[in-house]
């Protein structure tokens, strides 16, 4: 495990989402049948089901929000256009439910059969990246996630209007 660092860990993870896998071992099964094919990826000769369940539980995700973060910041400044002309930033903030299952995501129960999290996301129109992403369980509204945001001063925000029922 103290090879297995957190940068081969984050492509692994990426193939997995990326490639659609329904757990770890499915994901550990398909990069050891097509290791041939992917191993210019970067991943290392050995990944293991139970090593990759090891430093998902134990390493600390900061690291992967920093470098997200750092990348979508990195974006923002090569997708910046003057097709929307005001001159400080403007953002649209809104969230997506994301289903989930209930036996592997317990945590997350939402009803007695359904196992879902909100996504709120902070939305900058003029590059079209989002700039921050806030998980909570599904039945936070977005009215109660707007203090977290980190607003810019002199920037406009366009929040959607949520009936609450």
């Amino acid at each position: 495990m103290k090879h297995f660092t957190s940068w081969n860990q984050l492509h692994v993870m990426m193939f997995g989402q990326l490639s659609n896998r329904d757990s770890l071992r499915d994901l550990t099964n398909t990069i050891k049948a097509h290791f041939s094919e992917i191993y210019h990826l970067g991943f290392e000769n050995k990944v293991t089901r139970s090593n990759l369940s090891k430093v998902n539980k134990r390493r600390e995700l900061k690291i992967f929000k920093d470098f997200t973060y750092r990348m979508i910041d990195i974006v923002r400044k090569k997708r910046n256009s003057k097709d929307f002309e005001i001159e400080d930033h403007v953002y649209a903030f809104d969230s997506t439910t994301v289903n989930l299952c209930l036996n592997v995501f317990w945590w997350t129960k939402f009803r007695h059969t359904k196992a879902e999290v909100k996504m709120h996301t902070l939305f900058d129109i003029e590059t079209q990246i989002s700039t921050f992403i806030h998980i909570t369980e599904a039945k936070l509204y977005n009215v109660n996630v707007m203090d977290v945001i980190p607003y810019e001063t002199g920037a406009y925000y366009i929040f959607d209007v949520a009936i609450m029922i």
